[in-house]
């Protein structure tokens, strides 16, 4: 095939890469163009956002208004709109008594016209100018003019506060009783779990006549009565708080096997603590469990407590309504009508062949093991006690009515009081003191209570006077039923905790911080806790 001609060889190629250079300086110079306008575009912004920023910094100061200042500044329109709108809030209560609730509703308007522009002030930290305060101002003076020449005068207004303010006073009187009473009847009721346990445990009382068995068995032992072993002697009628105390001081105690508690209950909840305490082990000490109702020798004719807790007008003063606001409720308590409550006074009688023991309250918990009070001097005293003069007014002008000459003559009313709950007794001594019947005399006297008030501390304090050892505070700590503030190291080096008070560890209301002192006593894994919600 024959070679073309000169002027006819590819034209078409060299056409091609012209175009090609041609576009490519194009966009060179468009991409230039671009790259110097965004760089422009982009200072534009930094400066704009620069002069906003200087804008703000001229509108907030640096140094912020401080609003309580404000408000105390005579000069300052915010303590004008204040003092104005606590005028307008005395009218609108009486435009509203005399029921001119158009005039109420145009107050009430206004007041929270100024709370809106004093909130305005407090949170941007600008004090409220001129412009703002004086149309709000001039319209509150209007209406409290308006208010004035319809007779809602200062008399008036100072009258109507008056009756506003004591009948607060009245209303929170009788809220503060109401509150009161409620809390007592807390403190008083028996919660449902202890009623399981309860019926529980009476079930299996009389269904199983090897637990009685066992009983007959326990009542004869030789060691409840040998001097060898260390005695404690517990009142009550509440199985689980009794059953905290005897494990609390068995699982402290060095040689639990040398232990031997007597406890103490009535008719109704003997069954019930027979079978808890035999049914369960307690390391080997000795467990013994007696019917105040088998105390015949307790009654009437020997005892004047027992004569005034059988008075009609006593029962009724504990178990009827409270009609009298005046009685402190906690007085009320029936448990002061209980005589578990004062056996603590016969315990000689009680136990005989004694001469030492430890009294334990069942709302006590044992943290360290109690057997060294046994070997405490009491220097020919009857009891040890701690005493409670160094906490507030706990001095004897606190308890008895030193205006009665019977009292003022023989007692100093700033002699220093003593608690009950964990006390050690000599009863020799006791004998010796002859101190059942000084607390029979002090009975007999305050027969009309006009001495003192209810309760067995006070009759203690005197049956007691001039036998009372005083023992290291860290023995007895009390108030964990009370007292919301108690020092944690003061908890911890206690050897008895108390929980005395109205809110007991087993109930609801019971000050939660010091409720696990209590519960880790509770042996969890027990099926009637389990199935009565104990814990």
């Amino acid at each position: 095939m024959g070679r073309r001609a000169a002027e006819f060889r590819r034209p078409i190629r060299r056409k091609l890469s012209y175009g090609i250079c041609f576009l490519l300086g194009a966009f060179s110079v468009v991409g230039l163009v671009m790259v110097f306008v965004q760089h422009n575009y982009h200072q534009d912004r930094v400066q704009h956002t620069l002069m906003e920023r200087n804008t703000k910094d001229e509108h907030f100061p640096k140094d912020r208004l401080n609003f309580t200042e404000e408000i105390l500044s005579a000069t300052s329109f915010s303590r004008q709109l204040t003092e104005e709108m606590v005028l307008a809030k005395a009218y609108v209560v009486i435009a509203k008594e005399h029921n001119n609730l158009h005039l109420a509703w145009e107050l009430s308007s206004k007041i929270r016209s100024c709370q809106l522009l004093l909130s305005k002030a407090a949170m941007t930290g600008m004090p409220v100018n001129k412009e703002e305060a004086e149309p709000i101002i001039r319209s509150l003076s209007t209406l409290i003019f308006k208010a004035q020449d319809i007779h809602y005068d200062i008399a008036t207004t100072i009258v109507t506060m008056k009756s506003q303010i004591q009948a607060l006073e009245e209303r929170a009187i009788a809220a503060t009783v109401q509150s009161n009473v409620f809390a007592q009847i807390s403190a008083e009721a028996l919660p449902k779990s202890l009623h399981c346990l309860h019926v529980k445990l009476t079930s299996d009382w009389l269904k199983k006549p090897s637990l009685q068995k066992l009983s007959d068995e326990t009542r004869n032992s030789l060691r409840l009565t040998d001097q060898h072993l260390y005695h404690f002697c517990i009142f009550s009628d509440n199985v689980l708080a009794t059953s905290v105390v005897v494990n609390s001081t068995v699982l402290n105690a060095e040689f639990p096997i040398k232990l031997v508690f007597h406890i103490v209950t009535d008719g109704v909840n003997y069954g019930t603590m027979q079978a808890w305490f035999l049914s369960n082990d307690f390391k080997g000490a000795t467990i013994e469990i007696q019917n105040v109702e088998e105390f015949h020798w307790l009654n009437e004719s020997y005892s004047p407590i027992v004569k005034q807790l059988l008075d009609s007008e006593s029962r009724a003063f504990y178990f009827g309504a409270y009609p009298d606001v005046n009685a402190e409720p906690k007085l009320r308590n029936s448990k002061f009508l209980l005589l578990l409550n004062h056996l603590r006074f016969y315990i000689p009688e009680i136990y005989p062949q004694l001469e030492k023991i430890v009294f334990l309250d069942d709302d006590v918990v044992v943290q360290k093991d109690l057997t060294p009070l046994f070997s405490l001097e009491l220097h020919g005293n009857v009891i040890g006690a701690v005493e409670t003069c160094l906490e507030a007014f706990h001095r004897y002008y606190k308890y008895f009515n030193f205006s009665n000459s019977i009292i003022s003559s023989k007692f100093d009313p700033q002699a220093c009081a003593w608690s009950l709950g964990m006390n050690v007794f000599d009863l020799i001594q006791w004998k010796k003191a002859n101190v059942t019947a000084i607390y029979h005399y002090w009975q007999e006297k305050n027969a009309d209570g006009s001495l003192w008030k209810l309760g067995t501390l006070p009759p203690a304090l005197l049956s007691f006077y001039g036998l009372a050892e005083p023992l290291d505070r860290r023995w007895h700590v009390l108030g964990l039923g009370h007292d919301l503030n108690i020092d944690n190291r003061l908890i911890e080096s206690a050897a008895v905790i108390h929980f005395n008070g109205n809110m007991k560890p087993w109930l609801r209301l019971s000050i939660s911080r010091y409720r696990p002192l209590w519960h880790k006593y509770i042996n969890q894994s027990h099926p009637y806790f389990q199935i009565c919600a104990i814990g």
